[in-house]
């Protein structure tokens, strides 16, 4: 008889059980789940935020159609040194930050964990500057406190 069958009767259930759990492996999901591969790649470790120091300031251009320099900074991550690009946000944000200020930043959210918008390679943004929020600041809430 080609192939094995499932099997039968009054106590398959823990045959049924198995032989399901071997085939979820095929669903690309459920592998990439179970492996964690998304937390062994991800520069932030599995975290919502992530606090890093400013190495230098970086314009990166945006994707067709939109013809722009979008203003972005590469950030070195404290807890791990990994180095990722995040976007500045608001109008002269990028003005506020300095070269070795200490930033935190999160997940832009694109989709899946991918790029977001025009922005190429780019899957973070800056959210706060040595422990201000960078949107207070550009307001005139809050001044930016020198380290």
């Amino acid at each position: 008889m080609p192939g094995k069958k499932s099997p039968l009767g009054m106590f398959a259930a823990r045959g049924l059980k198995e032989k399901r759990k071997k085939f979820r492996w095929s669903d690309t999901y459920y592998k990439r789940r179970m492996l964690g591969i998304a937390k062994k790649f991800d520069p932030l470790e599995g975290a919502p935020m992530a606090r890093g120091i400013v190495l230098e300031k970086v314009g990166v251009e945006a994707r067709k159609p939109n013809a722009a320099v979008r203003k972005c900074v590469r950030v070195q991550i404290t807890k791990n040194g990994k180095v990722v690009t995040a976007f500045v946000p608001w109008d002269g944000g990028l003005n506020i930050i300095n070269e070795h200020d200490e930033v935190i930043i999160e997940r832009i959210g694109g989709p899946e964990g991918r790029a977001y918008g025009d922005l190429p390679g780019v899957r973070f943004r800056v959210i706060m500057v040595n422990g201000v929020s960078l949107k207070a600041i550009l307001q005139g809430k809050k001044q930016k406190p020198v380290r």
